[in-house]
């Protein structure tokens, strides 16, 4: 199936990971699309009809989400990532943070899914999205402390094509 680009829509959205203080990471178990029935981690998509920032966006969605206050100090940038006809359907421009202030207890269940909390190696066990699997953690592994921009296509009818534009004190 060959997707017209420039007929998709173009999103902008934040992850957050957030971990607790034994160092396992929150993940919420979607019960909409995208992902439905997934484990991924927090986000959603930037109000741009009031001109929101990704750091405002992902400030909002942590309160939202699970309760969690956070300042732009607790926050920390390490990827860009624009992804081209995820699952045909949209272009995603995503801003990944680390959240640097741990939450203290398991968030109750919210509209979007169920939380739970898991350690770095159980979540490769874990029902993910593919492209989470592909790229998403081991992008987490590499550069949660430093900073990678990069390109991804997601185009239904080709195999997953990353290609890192740039890094920031980190290894390309």
């Amino acid at each position: 199936m060959t997707i017209q680009s420039s007929s998709i829509p173009f999103k902008i959205s934040v992850l957050i990971f957030l971990k607790n203080h034994e160092d396992r990471h929150l993940l919420l178990l979607r019960n909409k699309k995208p992902n439905k029935n997934k484990w991924s981690p927090i986000g959603g998509k930037l109000e741009m009809s009031s001109g929101e920032s990704p750091y405002e966006c992902a400030i909002r969605e942590t309160a939202e989400e699970t309760n969690h206050t956070i300042t732009l100090n607790d926050l920390h940038l390490f990827a860009m990532i624009a992804e081209k006809a995820y699952e045909g359907i949209n272009h995603w421009l995503m801003f990944l943070f680390t959240c640097k202030k741990p939450l203290d207890h398991l968030p109750p269940d919210i509209n979007e899914g169920q939380f739970q909390f898991f350690s770095r190696e159980k979540i490769d066990t874990l029902s993910l999205p593919e492209t989470d699997r592909q790229a998403l953690w081991p992008i987490y592994d590499q550069y949660k402390d430093s900073f990678v921009a990069m390109r991804a296509d997601c185009s239904p009818d080709k195999q997953l094509n990353i290609i890192i534009e740039e890094t920031i004190n980190g290894s390309p």
